[in-house]
C-alpha cells in the first residue's frame, strides 16, 4: 500500500476510533464482552496531551498526539460489533454446518481435496507419502509452524477469520494463542499487500475483531500478538495509531511498558523524527533505575537493528553486563562491527571478560561482531575471529564455529568451511551432524559435487556418526558427479552401521542411472534392491515409468505397481504424462488429467506437466491451451512447466504470452532463468525492442551483480554468432542499444562473438567496428582475439591488413601456428584457386569467342 493510501486509512481509523469512543458510554449493559473491547481500545490509553502527566507511558515522556481529523465513521460498523456477529455470521455459520455434514461439501468450500476424496483416498498412505516427499531433501529450518501459517492462510483466504475459529471449534480443536496469531498475521498481511484502501480497511477491521476475540477469551496480549500490529503502524507511518493501540497493550499485559519502548523508537526512526529519536536518547541516559535500564535496552537495540550512528550516546553509558539475553548482546555487537565501532567492541569484550560472562557467550557476540564487519572477505573475517579469541584468552565455541561455519556455506565458501571444520576437530571440539548436513547441502547447491570424498574422509577421521540422512546425502552427490562406485561403497558401509538402506536411496542410484541413460545400471538396482528386500516405492515406480521407451513397459510397470498395493501419486501421473508423451502417445497422455484419482491440490501440477511435455514434443499450441486453461481456472503454473513453455516457443506465437509467463515466476532464480530465455527467443525472432525491454528489467533486478547481466548478453551473442550471417545486423543494433539504452559495457566474450558473427557474413567494416570496440570498452586484445580477427580479415577479402596483423600475434605456442595455418588454408588457397578458376574461365571464353580465319 502506498503511502498516500495509508493516509487515508489512517484518517478512517482515527474517525471511527473517536466515535467508537464516543458511543462506548451508550453500550448496552447486557454486552459485556463488546463494552469491554471498546473501553480497553478507549483512546484514553494514548498518550494524553500533557506528556508530564502521562502515567500510562512507558517511556519518560511520550509524544504529543496529533489531532484527530474529521469525523466520517468509516470503521465504527466494525469496530462496534461483537466478535460473534462479524461480517456474514449466519453464511460463515450455516458454511460451517455443511463442512461439517458433508465431506464433499467441506472439500469445496476450503477447497482442500484431501478431506473431499477421503471415501476414495487412503488418507494414511498419503501422509506416507507427504513424508517421503519431505524426505527427498534436507530442509534446514523447522518446517511446523510453516506449513500451520499456511493451512491458517488457506482457511483464512477462503472461509475468512471469524468462519475459520468457528471451523477448528467444531473440528474439536481449541483455538489457542496460536491460531490468534497465525489469523491476525494473515489479515495484516492482506492490509499491508492490498492497493485498494477499502479493502486495507476491512483486513485491518478483521485483525482487530480477531484481537478483541483472544481479550474476550482471557488470552494475555504478548509480543507475538501485538508485534504485527505495531509494525504495520510503523511501516503505515500511522503515528497516533500506534500510541492509539499501545493502551490495550499495555492494560492487557503491563510487563509489556519497557518492551513497548522498542517499538517506540522504531516508530520515530521510521517517519525519520530525529527530534524525537533525540528526545528519547536525551530523557534516559541519566536514568539508573532497574525499568529505565530495560527502556534503555530496548531503545538501544531499535537504534542497532536500525543500523543508526547515532548510539553512541547511549553506549557511552550501557552496562553490557546488565543486557537481559545473549541474543540481545549479539545484536549489540553485530551493529559495533556494520558500524566499525571497534573501540566500543573491544571496551564491552573486556568488561564481559572481567565479570566473568559466560565463554561461550563471549565467543558468540565475538562472531556476531566480526560476520557485521562490511567489505571483510571471509579469511580475513576468520582470522578476526581467531585473533580477538587469542587477545581475550577465550576458546572459541562450538557453536561460535558452527555459526562461521554456516556463514561460509551462505556465502558458497564450502572449501573454506570444510577447513573451519578440520581445525574445530583439531582443537578437540564436537561436530554435530546437522553441521555436516548443511554443508553437504551448501556443497549440491554450489555444484560441488567432488567435496563429498572430503566430507566422507572427515566423518572416518574424526568420529562422526552417520546417520541415514547423511548417507542419502553423501550417495547422491557421488551420483551427481558419476561416481557410481563411490556411491555403492558409502552404500556398503551403510550397511555395517546396522543402518538397513530405504528405498529413497536406492532411488538416487536408480535417478542417476537414468540421467545417464544406462538402462542396465538401473535393472541392476532393481535386483538389489530385491536381494536386500527392500520395497519399490512410488517414486521407483515414477522413475521406472519416465523412462520407458514403449507404451508396453508403461503398461508392466504401472501393474506391477497396482499390485504391490502402491497407491497412484502426484509422481506417478506425471510420469505417465511423460512416458506416453515420448512413445507418442500423445491423446493417452492428455487423458490421464481427466483420471478421478488425481487429488484436487496436485492438479494443475500434473496439467502443468502435461503442458511442458507437449511444450518439449512440438505441440506448443496445445501446451498454451492447457495454460490457458488452468489461468482460467484460477490455478498457477509451476516454475519448470513455465520455464520449458518460454524455452519451447514458437516463431509464430504472440510474444505477449512470453510475458504472461514470466509474470508466472516469483522465484528470482526461476525468473532470471525465464527471462534469459525470452530474450533470447525474442532476439533469434527479431522482436529486438522487447528483447530491450526485458534486459531492462534484468538490469534491474540484478543491478548489482554484474556477471550475471554479463552472462545473459554473452549467450543472447553466442546464438546470433551460431545462426545466419543475416543476423549480424540484429547483434550489431543490441551492441549498440546495449551502450545507448541500458548504459553497459559489452564483455570481452560476447564482443568475441559478435567478431565471429563478422567472420560469418564475411563483412570487413563491421569487423574494424567491433575492434575499435575492444579498445573502447578498455578491453587489451588477446591472442584469440588477434585470431579471431585476422580469420575476420581473411574472410572478408583483405589479406594486406591480415598479413600486417600477423606480425603482431606470438606464434611461439603450436595450437596458435595451428590456428594460423588453418585459416589460410582456408581463405587464402580458397582465395587463390577461386581466382584461378575464374581466370581460366575468362580465358575459355576469349577462346571461343575468337573468329576463325
Amino acid at each position: 500500500m502506498t503511502a498516500s493510501k495509508a493516509k487515508t486509512l489512517s484518517s478512517l481509523f482515527k474517525t471511527a476510533v473517536k466515535k467508537a469512543t464516543k458511543e462506548s458510554s451508550s453500550l448496552p449493559s447486557g454486552d459485556k464482552p463488546l463494552k469491554q473491547f471498546v473501553l480497553s481500545l478507549d483512546t484514553s490509553s494514548a498518550p494524553s496531551s500533557s506528556p508530564s502527566t502521562s502515567s500510562g507511558s512507558f517511556r519518560i515522556r511520550s509524544p504529543q498526539p496529533t489531532k484527530n481529523p474529521a469525523n466520517d465513521g468509516s470503521l465504527q460498523s466494525w469496530l462496534l460489533q461483537p466478535a460473534s456477529t462479524s461480517a456474514g455470521p449466519a453464511e460463515s455459520s450455516k458454511d460451517i454446518e455443511k463442512m461439517m455434514d458433508n465431506g464433499s461439501s467441506l472439500g469445496r468450500v476450503l477447497n482442500i481435496p484431501w478431506l473431499s476424496n477421503a471415501s476414495n483416498y487412503n488418507i494414511s498412505f498419503r501422509r506416507k507419502e507427504l513424508s517421503r516427499e519431505r524426505k527427498q531433501k534436507w530442509v534446514f529450518k523447522k518446517t511446523q509452524s510453516g506449513r500451520f501459517n499456511r493451512l491458517i492462510k488457506m482457511c483464512g483466504d477462503k472461509l475468512g477469520t471469524k468462519a475459520t475459529i468457528e471451523f477448528f471449534d467444531k473440528m474439536g480443536r481449541d483455538t489457542g494463542l496460536k491460531e490468534y496469531n497465525a489469523l491476525i498475521a494473515v489479515c495484516l498481511e492482506k492490509a499491508r499487500t492490498s492497493n485498494d484502501e477499502d479493502d486495507a480497511l476491512e483486513h485491518m477491521s478483521e485483525a482487530f475483531k480477531t484481537f478483541k476475540k483472544m481479550r474476550e477469551r482471557g488470552f494475555q496480549v504478548e509480543e507475538g500478538t501485538y508485534g504485527p500490529f505495531l509494525m504495520y503502524f510503523i511501516d503505515m507511518g500511522m503515528v497516533e495509531e500506534f500510541f492509539f493501540f499501545c493502551g490495550p497493550i499495555k492494560e492487557g499485559n503491563p510487563s509489556s511498558v519497557t518492551r513497548l519502548g522498542y517499538y517506540e523508537m522504531l516508530l520515530w526512526i521510521g517517519v525519520n523524527n530525529e527530534e524525537k529519536i533525540q528526545e528519547l536518547c536525551n530523557c534516559i541516559v541519566a536514568a539508573d533505575e532497574e525499568d529505565d535500564f530495560k527502556l534503555k535496552e530496548n531503545y538501544l537495540l531499535a537504534l542497532c537493528e536500525s543500523g543508526r550512528k547515532d548510539i553512541m550516546q547511549l553506549l557511552e553509558v550501557i552496562d553490557i553486563t546488565k543486557i537481559s539475553s545473549v541474543n540481545v548482546a549479539a545484536n549489540i555487537f553485530e551493529s559495533l562491527g556494520r558500524l566499525s565501532f571497534d573501540s566500543f567492541a573491544e571496551k564491552f569484550l573486556w568488561t564481559l571478560k572481567n565479570n566473568d560472562y559466560k565463554m561461550a557467550d563471549i565467543s558468540r557476540v565475538i562472531f556476531s561482531y566480526v560476520s557485521a564487519i562490511p567489505n571483510l572477505a571471509v579469511e580475513d573475517l576468520f582470522l578476526k575471529f581467531k585473533s580477538l579469541h587469542m587477545k581475550f584468552e577465550i576458546t572459541p565455541s562450538s557453536a561460535s564455529y558452527e555459526k562461521l561455519i554456516t556463514y561460509c556455506c551462505d556465502l558458497h565458501k564450502v572449501h573454506f568451511a570444510l577447513d573451519i571444520v578440520d581445525q574445530m576437530c583439531e582443537e578437540g571440539l564436537s561436530l554435530s551432524i546437522e553441521m555436516l548436513h548443511s554443508i553437504l547441502h551448501a556443497s549440491e547447491e554450489n555444484y560441488e559435487y567432488n567435496l563429498v570424498r572430503r566430507i566422507y574422509s572427515l566423518i572416518g577421521c574424526h568420529n562422526v556418526k552417520p546417520t541415514r540422512e547423511t548417507f542419502r546425502s553423501m550417495i547422491n552427490l557421488s551420483v551427481k558427479m558419476k561416481d557410481f562406485n563411490g556411491a555403492y561403497a558409502m552404500l556398503d558401509d551403510l550397511k555395517k552401521l546396522n543402518i538397513p538402506p530405504t528405498s529413497t536411496i536406492y532411488n538416487t542410484i536408480l535417478a542417476g542411472y537414468f540421467r545417464e541413460s544406462n538402462i542396465s545400471g538401473a535393472m541392476m538396482v532393481l535386483k538389489q534392491m530385491e536381494s536386500e528386500d527392500v520395497k519399490p516405492d512410488s517414486h521407483t515406480y515414477s522413475y521406472l515409468i519416465a523412462n520407458c521407451n514403449c507404451e508396453e513397459d508403461i503398461t508392466k510397470y504401472y501393474k506391477a505397481m497396482m499390485a504391490a498395493g502402491i497407491q497412484v501419486t502426484k509422481h506417478i501421473f506425471m510420469a505417465l504424462i511423460n512416458a506416453y508423451t515420448a512413445c507418442g502417445q500423445i491423446e493417452k497422455a492428455k487423458q490421464v488429467v481427466l483420471d478421478k484419482g488425481i487429488p484436487f491440490n496436485s492438479l494443475n501440477e500434473i496439467k502443468g506437466a502435461l503442458a511442458s511435455a507437449l511444450a518439449c514434443s512440438g505441440m506448443m499450441p496445445d501446451a498454451l491451451n492447457i495454460y490457458k486453461e488452468i489461468k482460467q481456472n484460477g490455478g498457477t503454473l509451476e516454475p519448470k512447466p513455465v520455464i520449458s513453455l518460454i524455452e519451447h516457443f514458437t516463431s509464430e506465437g504472440d510474444v505477449n504470452i512470453l510475458v504472461q509467463l514470466l509474470e508466472e515466476l516469483h522465484d528470482p532464480d526461476y525468473w532470471f532463468d525465464g527471462c534469459c530465455r525470452a530474450v533470447v527467443h525474442c532476439v533469434t525472432n527479431k522482436h529486438l525492442r522487447l528483447a530491450l525491454e526485458l534486459l531492462k528489467q534484468l538490469k534491474v533486478e540484478f543491478h548489482k551483480d554484474d556477471l550475471a547481466l554479463d552472462a545473459v548478453f554473452d549467450e543472447v551473442f553466442s546464438v546470433i554468432a551460431e545462426r545466419q550471417p543475416n543476423d549480424l545486423q540484429i547483434g550489431l543494433a543490441l551492441l549498440q542499444a546495449m551502450k545507448d539504452e541500458l548504459g553497459l559495457t559489452p564483455s570481452r566474450k560476447s564482443l568475441d562473438f559478435l567478431l565471429a558473427s563478422c567472420v560469418n557474413a564475411k563483412d570487413l567494416q563491421s569487423s574494424l567496428l567491433i575492434w575499435r570496440e575492444y579498445q573502447a570498452a578498455g578491453l587489451h586484445c588477446n591472442v584469440l582475439t588477434f585470431l579471431r580477427m585476422y580469420q575476420a580479415l581473411l574472410a572478408s577479402g583483405d589479406p594486406k591488413s591480415a598479413k600486417t596483423l600477423l606480425t603482431k600475434i606470438p606464434t611461439e605456442d603450436p595450437h596458435v601456428r595451428c590456428i594460423i595455418k588453418a585459416c589460410q588454408m582456408t581463405y587464402v588457397q580458397s582465395t587463390s584457386s577461386k581466382m584461378k578458376k575464374q581466370k581460366v574461365q575468362k580465358k575459355n571464353k576469349t577462346w571461343n569467342t575468337t573468329p576463325m580465319k
